[in-house]
């Protein structure tokens, strides 16, 4: 191998170009230009050069950043709204129980990932395991989920806006901004790039919900509350749902940690993929105990006038305070899984031609289409279906689950079924891995229909918000 003096591609890749060996695990591959130069070869990515972007310029530390605002943003919202459903102790058990199933998830991911270099989404792992139709079925299945979420950030940031302005003007037109902004940022080419906005978004929304928690915790009692006579808080230690209310309410349960499929392209622009576990059990820990404190103490606080998103529970000027604080982080969301859903179809357009990684005119005109296509379609979601808490469980049933359960069961079978020794540890993985499938299937089928059901009952019930409309959206319960 050349150990002539290689470009500079940019901080980060200097020292797999420069050492004798390929480091293990990081998945790069060192080789000898025509130009006589040493360039980094990706498996996913390709040749990597000082004229193009660099796709591994994100280090572990950065990765607890992007894994944490990947999962905290509108599902931990809702979780108080789904307490209310429950009630606290099977709400908690349920989210303890995603929590587990998801992290699983999330390390299978890194797994396979490591195993597999190739593999760049959950629609590339699909193709290893079911063939060209699965690629297609979860490469869709991925861009539609990531772009809802986005959908539902951009109508997130709306309800911020009107929160903040005192609906200065139409939502419309909010919704139309966030879609704009969105575009912009998420055009930025590589996750390393983007890292300071998950910093701060991540900040900003933990201070926000920090401070409602606060604030319902001192005041009286929540704004959404008869503010005339005695009372109490009404939470419920156990609830008795009907099946599609409690179905519902697990799915918004399982959004807020349905940040698994995404998992994937974070490893892929990791620097040291092999350093993923340690920035996962970080990330994984930290939203668990930040959901699980926020949601009990918001909930037992309100109790079943906790609204939805949880942030307007504290009265009107918490209310300004809290969106004005949290917008950063709702902007950055909404940012990030953007850039997953488009990074996704860009990859899977120019993979295998120098267009990936070079800054052609055919490289530009496919990234810009592809967060534009992106941008435009989350945008279209956000006005025509205006309901948060609705959009939300339907997002986590129908899309969520089947990203973040089956799959990964799949993928420890395919990876081990055809293992020499079959001992006690393999029947009970593979056990484990039938129920993940099994339940996933369930909660996929039975949410995704519980919230169709629901979005239907608000819209009779309350009206609802019309597709594009103008009216305030930052005082839904």
């Amino acid at each position: 191998m050349s150990h002539c003096a290689s470009p500079v591609i940019e901080k980060g890749l200097k020292k797999y170009l420069s050492s004798d060996q390929d480091v293990e695990g990081n998945g790069l591959n060192r080789i000898v230009s025509q130009e006589g130069g040493t360039v980094a070869h990706d498996a996913v990515f390709g040749d990597m050069t000082e004229d193009g972007p660099n796709y591994r310029a994100v280090g572990w530390i950065a990765t607890i950043a992007l894994m944490m605002k990947t999962q905290i943003g509108l599902g931990v919202l809702s979780i108080p709204a789904a307490f209310d459903v429950l009630g606290i102790v099977p709400g908690v058990i349920c989210l303890i129980t995603v929590a587990i199933i998801t992290s699983w998830s999330n390390y299978m991911v890194g797994v396979f990932k490591l195993r597999h270099d190739s593999v760049y989404s959950i629609g590339d792992a699909a193709f290893l395991m079911f063939g060209a139709v699965g690629r297609e079925i979860f490469g869709f299945a991925f861009c539609l989920f990531w772009i809802c979420v986005a959908g539902s950030g951009m109508l997130g940031i709306s309800i911020s806006l009107n929160a903040v302005s005192t609906h200065g003007t139409c939502t419309a037109v909010f919704v139309a901004i966030a879609a704009i902004i969105a575009f912009a940022f998420a055009s930025i080419q590589t996750l390393g790039r983007i890292t300071w906005l998950a910093w701060v978004g991540l900040i900003s929304l933990v201070i926000a919900i920090i401070i409602v928690t606060i604030s319902v915790g001192i005041q009286e009692r929540p704004f959404a509350a008869p503010q005339t006579g005695h009372w109490e808080s009404d939470y419920k230690i156990i609830n008795n749902p009907s099946f599609t209310e409690g179905v519902s309410a697990v799915s918004s349960l399982i959004l807020a940690y349905a940040g698994t499929p995404a998992f994937f392209s974070i490893i892929s622009e990791m620097r040291e993929p092999q350093h993923y576990n340690r920035s996962l059990i970080i990330c994984q820990a930290g939203v668990t105990v930040i959901y699980t404190l926020i949601s009990c103490i918001i909930y037992i606080y309100c109790g079943s006038y906790v609204t939805t998103p949880a942030l307007g529970s504290a009265g009107p000027l918490i209310k300004k305070i809290c969106y004005g604080i949290a917008l950063p982080g709702l902007v950055a969301g909404t940012v990030i899984v953007s850039h997953f859903a488009a990074k996704n179809a860009f990859v899977r357009i120019l993979r295998g031609s120098r267009h990936i990684s070079a800054n052609t005119a055919v490289h530009w005109g496919t990234w810009i289409g592809c967060t534009f296509a992106t941008a435009l379609i989350a945008y279209i979601i956000a006005s025509s279906i205006p309901v948060f808490g609705g959009l939300v469980s339907l997002i986590g049933a129908l899309l969520g689950t089947l990203l973040c359960f089956q799959p990964m069961g799949c993928m420890w079978l395919y990876d081990n079924w055809n293992a020499e020794r079959r001992n006690l540890q393999w029947y009970f993985m593979v056990a484990w891995c039938a129920f993940v499938i099994i339940s996933g299937t369930f909660l996929m089928v039975g949410g995704t229909y519980g919230s169709i059901v629901g979005i239907i009952d608000s819209y009779r019930q309350f009206g609802g918000s019309a597709a594009w409309s103008c009216a305030d959206n930052s005082n839904s319960v």
